[in-house]
């Protein structure tokens, strides 16, 4: 491996099981010339805010940087779809010169009037960041003019990492946090924040709780609405799940407004359950506990047997998994052992020093830990580990592909729910699917020869 990663990089890797005490560097700017797996700034930012389906999204700069992040969650709505379209004000060469402010004014207003958004986000691009454009002024007369909320989001893509644009993100949801009525929210309620309702989780995580008698106030990144986020700071209790994304914005509510908040993971039918059992904890509540209770046990008997079928195929297959944030991660892991697998890499784009310690802390000896990791690095780490499926986003499925690897996409693109019970038998239908597809039998990644020697 030492081979294929760049002499600044080596401190990003670390393998478990070994006398080092653990250490890797993390949460940095990625090596140029590293060809990363992340994002910008930009592209960070609108992943957070993009699942708001009543919402208008303006992207202030080039179209390129608008197709770039055109649908690109996914995320699922049960009324509008305004999210789905992506605007953009085309800046273009003449912009750069004489500046983009009109151009910016113009597409409000002709935007606004015609969809009746109820609030607008307006994203900002390294063009933007660089002619100086002054969004905050605009966006302050534009919502004087339409009577919405018009909100700049600072995402210049230039100005750091994808994890940046969900401060930015965080940032402009704030600004509507406070601003709407909570009259009639019930003691027992929550906000969920970082599910972003790809495949329909929401729904499923919102019926679970409603059977413990808890009351979903704002899915504030899926199936989001405008109204909602405004009156999310009357919730008794903040519900994180991808804690990359959202944990500023649950720590800015929690500085204003007082709002806990608790770390959940939705993906497993261990953390599921744990999730269940911690929101009945945290409300003092005998009666929602004995409900959560009733939940697990109910489900997990309906999905038990099948996962028993499953894992007799399972067991002792080894998986490879690399995601945005580190959260999933670790539920993963514990869903691979409950199928009997073996996880031999664990990475992330953006995870932190906590994060890959209790990562480390979970993980069997010879583990690959690894930050921002490059696809030649991942190539060679699946070689290397010899993986039978591998778990990633959009950007690693031709990776696995290439190598005659299985592999499940487990971000943007998927259409399958993965969270809560149903979830959990879900992922492993399709683990199974694909780890034990007879096209395998095909392909020739047993006998690939070595990567230095292709390189030679």
């Amino acid at each position: 491996m030492s081979q294929m990663v760049f002499e600044e990089r080596k401190d990003q890797f670390f393998e478990t099981g070994t006398d080092k005490p653990f250490r890797i560097s993390c949460d940095k700017q990625s090596l140029a010339g590293a060809v990363s797996q992340r994002a910008c700034v930009f592209c960070g930012s609108r992943v957070v805010l993009y699942p708001i389906a009543d919402a208008l999204h303006l992207i202030h700069g080039p179209i390129g940087c608008a197709t770039y992040t055109w649908d690109i969650r996914g995320a699922l709505s049960s009324g509008p779809e305004l999210h789905r379209y992506s605007f953009s004000t085309d800046l273009g060469e003449t912009d750069v010169i004489f500046g983009g402010e009109a151009k910016l004014t113009r597409a409000l207003d002709e935007l606004i009037p015609l969809h009746q958004p109820k609030a607008a986000f307006v994203y900002s691009t390294c063009m933007v960041g660089l002619i100086g454009d002054d969004m905050e002024a605009v966006c302050k007369k534009a919502t004087e003019r339409h009577g919405i909320p018009v909100i700049p989001v600072m995402s210049e893509g230039f100005k750091g990492n994808k994890r940046a644009g969900y401060y930015a993100a965080c940032e402009a949801m704030f600004r509507l946090v406070g601003t709407g009525d909570t009259e009639g929210i019930p003691p027992m309620s929550v906000n969920l924040l970082g599910d972003f309702n790809l495949a329909g989780e929401i729904w499923i995580i919102r019926e679970y709780l409603e059977r413990m008698g808890v009351s979903v106030v704002a899915n504030i990144t899926g199936d989001g609405r405008v109204a909602d986020v405004r009156r999310a700071h009357g919730a008794a209790l903040n519900l994180v799940q991808c804690s990359g994304s959202t944990m500023e914005l649950a720590k800015m509510m929690k500085e204003t407004y007082g709002t806990p908040f608790m770390r959940v993971s939705y993906l497993g039918a261990d953390d599921m359950a744990q999730a269940l059992y911690d929101v009945a904890e945290f409300f003092g509540d005998a009666q929602a506990m004995e409900r959560a209770k009733e939940i697990v046990s109910e489900e997990l008997g309906r999905i038990y047997p099948r996962l028993k079928r499953l894992r007799k195929d399972l067991e002792g297959k080894r998986a490879a998994l690399y995601v945005g944030g580190a959260f999933k991660a670790f539920s993963l892991i514990k869903s691979f052992r409950l199928l009997g697998m073996k996880v031999v890499l664990a990475g992330s784009q953006t995870g932190t020093q906590e994060d890959y310690e209790e990562l480390a802390s979970i993980c069997e000896p010879g583990t690959i830990i690894v930050d921002d990791a490059n696809p030649l690095e991942l190539m060679h780490c699946l070689i290397e580990k010899d993986v039978d499926v591998f778990v990633g986003g959009v950007k690693e499925r031709p990776i696995a592909h290439k190598l005659g690897i299985g592999f499940c996409d487990h971000n943007h693109e998927r259409k399958l729910a993965l969270e809560g019970f149903v979830g959990m038998l879900n992922f492993a239908e399709e683990i199974h699917a694909t780890v034990m597809s007879p096209v395998w039998r095909f392909t020739p990644r047993r006998t690939l020869p070595r990567l230095e020697e292709v390189a030679a």
